[in-house]
């Protein structure tokens, strides 16, 4: 009726009061209206028009207020097949004039005036041609509507163009995906049931366990299957698939089909024109393996169809599957679990090229307070770049501790690398923009990030890309070695001495000196390790944290049980207390880390321990980066799991980020906590290598050629000595807050009477005289007379 009416208005031309009608307009005017006069009668018309216009308005977006689950239920019964790519692409063509445009392209379109309003005139005149050709209008309006809510799979895929895009994956790898999204037809038992068939999921060592590496059917023929529910529409573009993850069973799907659906009910095969597609699947259980769908597919639910398996194996998989969400601003679920980022950063990840173009970047954007420097070479050649922020950059300061993040010693754990490459880029904006925490950071810490440990290791990884570089492509270096167990195991030699009774006075309980046979050529040592090991011993580093993934964890020493035949105990260090707060502090201020209601990412549940666990009581390892860098150096150093996924999907770097920057910044804070100081002679003259040893804990550190120490504790009182070699030794009360902020402790030492001496004899070329006394007084007992 608003139509009509508008249609009526339309007809009508004033000019000096007269209305012209026609025969037609007055059979729709009843004959009360028709005595009004005219300009009264045209208001009303063309307030009726506008009150139908809007009635119709209302109607038109009352199905895009509604719910998004309501209009899933309301939809359900409806559904026909998918459309072949011919289908496709013409049901696209039939829609594609109706779809609006988007205001800035609307703002593009620069129209003459003139033709302007030709244009609208054309638009108006084909309106009333396709009105009056219409005869069944009640029909018409219900075919916009479903236009606009998609009853089916062919209805969705007219409605979104299919285009050939690269999708992110949905989740299942990240756990983005929660459990209740998992189905299948049937599961072996509940370890093997389909919240365990995500992409790289990890088994435990047992077969029967809890958490076991996939989802498993509970029988082996053609009627299984594995779905995933997305909740929402989505275009479907592909399937990554992978064998079950075990250390005693070779279980892998070899082909399979992939079924759509929007209401869990009624299914649609995909088809190659009549027939059904079959996808090839995996040839072993490690490797994943991606089909593209020859088409996207926009649907709520998909399903893979194992068709046939290993021989002698059973039906077993992992899966991950690559979508792009269709908008909908009415999907709640969606918007609620959304995290966004507010940092202007470059989300992207990063080959060796543009890594090094990115620290350029940054360093010219604040040249004053960072300089990127080299440590050594990899053994493909690749310099292994760091970057150093600090208010001083090249020179240590007096007093002003330094830290370190390491990340990507394993080349396909890539996390790491990008959250360095992130952060260092935000301290950099954050110091221009006068943050008062970063400006503080800046000026009171010297700060040394190193994103690539392992870049030959991360070329293999990135060069097949995020989900298809499996769980340990990259993993080692070049020539194949664990680069962070690949350290000198000094824990045997302290305990070996620990056991004879060595130690303090044979083998210092610090410092514990590397091996001779470590240092020859010919050792089993990766080239970066050897990097590592002479930029740990050159710069005095205080706390360090090195990024590593797989997991959401933090541990600390010892990474290395007493015991070989134990594969697992509690082995904690003399700071074991210190350690336990440094570890906590990272994992309390991550969004997920200590959360006690997360789902685990493999087989651990360490949020029940606040996220942190002691290396050796997961898994024994020797050699390790953090018990080496305790033993042999000043500085604590801890390992960072940041995420279950090793190298996340670039769009899931921005929420990686939200999830772990907070913990970099304040893990970084802590190497202010304790106390700090310099060692002194009576002239002044800073000490080098003075022994610093706080009473009731077995565990000494050095100062640095300077004369400067930091010496990390938790709050409290202790006794702290301070000696050095040929001088005396000097004992204070030091007492550490709570606050952040390391309690001045400065020492005065002399030199001893001995020391003096033999300065004095090496000023003048001679060696003081030793007699051995004790020999002499026994031979004149031998030679006495009786009687004397």
């Amino acid at each position: 009726m608003g139509r009509r009416l508008a249609a009526a208005a339309a007809n009508y031309s004033g000019d000096g009061g007269s209305v012209s009608r026609t025969p037609h307009l007055e059979m729709m005017i009843p004959q009360a209206m028709r005595k009004q006069p005219p300009n009264s009668l045209l208001t009303l018309l063309a307030l009726l028009g506008l009150l139908a216009g809007l009635l119709e308005l209302s109607h038109s977006h009352a199905a895009e207020d509604e719910d998004y689950y309501m209009q899933e239920m309301l939809t359900r019964k409806h559904h026909s097949r998918v459309p072949g790519p011919e289908e496709l692409g013409a049901t696209s063509e039939r829609q594609q004039p109706q779809r609006a445009e988007r205001p800035d392209q609307m703002a593009a379109k620069k129209i003459p005036k003139g033709k302007a309003e030709n244009s609208r005139q054309t638009g108006k005149t084909t309106a009333d041609a396709k009105a009056a050709k219409g005869p069944n209008k009640k029909a018409e309006k219900s075919k916009k509507s479903a236009l606009k809510i998609p009853n089916s799979i062919s209805e969705t895929e007219a409605q979104y163009k299919p285009v050939k895009e690269d999708c992110p994956p949905l989740g299942l790898e990240t756990l983005k995906i929660d459990d209740f999204q998992l189905h299948a037809s049937t599961m072996r038992r509940y370890g093997l049931g389909a919240h365990r068939g995500r992409l790289n999921i990890q088994a435990g060592i047992y077969e029967d366990d809890l958490y076991d590496g996939g989802w498993c059917a509970g029988r082996n023929d053609p009627l299984q299957w594995f779905e995933v529910d997305a909740r929402r529409l989505t275009k479907f573009t592909g399937v990554i698939t992978q064998g079950r993850s075990s250390l005693w069973s070779s279980d892998w799907v070899t082909s399979y089909k992939v079924l759509v659906s929007n209401d869990s009910h009624t299914w649609e095969t995909l088809k190659n024109e009549s027939e059904d597609l079959i996808f090839i699947g995996n040839k072993e259980k490690e490797i994943p393996v991606l089909n593209t769908l020859p088409v996207p597919v926009v649907a709520r639910y998909i399903r893979v169809n194992p068709r046939s398996w290993f021989h002698g194996g059973s039906i077993c998989m992992r899966a991950e599957i690559l979508g792009c969400p269709m908008p909908d601003p009415n999907n709640y679920y969606h918007r609620r679990n959304e995290v966004t980022t507010t940092d202007n950063l470059d989300f992207q990840h990063h080959g060796y090229k543009e890594m090094r173009h990115l620290m350029k970047v940054v360093n010219e954007l604040c040249p004053n307070i960072t300089r990127i420097y080299n440590i050594g070479k990899s053994h493909t050649g690749q310099k292994l770049y760091a970057f150093e922020i600090s208010d001083n950059p090249g020179e240590h300061e007096l007093g002003e501790p330094e830290f370190r993040y390491t990340a990507g010693a394993h080349g396909n754990e890539v996390l790491g690398r990008e959250l360095l490459l992130l952060l260092m880029q935000f301290m950099c904006q954050e110091y221009l923009s006068g943050n008062p925490r970063i400006l503080h950071l800046v000026q009171e810490t010297r700060i040394h990030l190193l994103p690539s440990v392992n870049p030959d290791g991360y070329d293999k990884a990135f060069e097949v890309g995020s989900e298809l570089s499996g769980w340990s492509l990259g993993r080692w270096s070049q020539d194949g070695l664990d680069i962070h167990h690949n350290f000198p195991d000094l824990n045997s030699i302290l305990w070996e001495a620990d056991v004879k009774k060595r130690t303090p006075r044979k083998l210092f309980n610090h410092h514990v000196p590397i091996p001779a046979w470590y240092q020859f050529k010919n050792a089993t040592v990766a080239m970066e390790t050897r990097a590592l090991v002479a930029w740990m011993e050159k710069m005095p580093f205080v706390l360090g944290g090195n990024l590593q993934g797989g997991e959401l964890v933090v541990t600390f020493p010892y990474d290395r049980t007493r015991s070989q035949a134990v594969t697992r105990a509690q082995t904690p260090t003399p700071d074991d207390h210190v350690f336990r707060w440094l570890a906590f502090s990272y994992a309390s201020t991550h969004r997920l880390m200590a959360d006690a209601g997360r789902r685990v990412c493999h087989t651990e549940d360490f949020a029940k321990e606040d996220g942190t666990i002691n290396g050796a009581s997961w898994h024994t390892a020797a050699g390790s980066m953090n018990d080496f860098s305790y033993l042999h150096t000043n500085c604590f150093e801890l390992s960072m799991y940041v995420g279950c996924d090793k190298f996340p999907h670039a769009s899931e770097l921005p929420e990686e980020w939200e999830n772990n920057r907070e913990s970099l910044l304040f893990f970084m804070e802590q190497v202010h906590r304790g106390i700090k100081g310099v060692v002194r002679d009576i002239q002044g003259r800073g000490i080098a290598n003075a022994i610093i040893s706080v009473e009731g804990i077995d565990h000494d550190i050095r100062t640095a050629a300077d004369g400067d120490y930091w010496r990390l504790l938790n709050p409290g009182e202790y006794r702290v000595t301070a000696r050095a070699e040929g001088y005396g030794s000097s004992i204070k009360k030091c007492e550490v807050g709570y606050d952040i902020g390391a309690t001045r402790c400065d020492f005065t030492v002399g030199r001893t009477n001995l020391s003096r001496i033999k300065e004095i004899m090496e000023k003048f070329n001679k060696q003081p005289i030793r007699l051995p006394l004790r020999p002499l007084q026994a031979g004149r007992r031998v030679h006495r007379r009786p009687g004397t």
